[in-house]
């Protein structure tokens, strides 16, 4: 997968409370991404996006918008993705 490929299946990153507190607490991040991805393609985009290594993904469907929970290695802390993001 390529980087313009990795832009379409990952849209945004979302900056609310609880994303805030799961970074703290867990180490992950919560994107949106486009609704008809898939896990293994999610997984691969943020690797190629962030050049970072991810350890799980889940999913939910809230309303019509699809999130992505991305939880990092111990070597990658969400806070430095979160603030190359801008997001901090």
């Amino acid at each position: 997968m390529d980087v313009n490929e990795a832009y379409t299946v990952i849209k945004h990153p979302l900056n609310t409370e609880k994303s805030i507190r799961l970074m703290e607490s867990e180490n992950k991040l919560i994107f949106a991404v486009a609704n008809k991805s898939t896990k293994p393609q999610i997984k691969e985009a943020i690797q190629v996006m962030f050049k970072v290594k991810v350890v799980a993904v889940n999913t939910f469907i809230r309303g019509n918008q699809k999130l992505a929970y991305i939880q990092f290695s111990k070597e990658t802390p969400a806070i430095d993705v979160a603030t190359n993001l801008g997001l901090m």
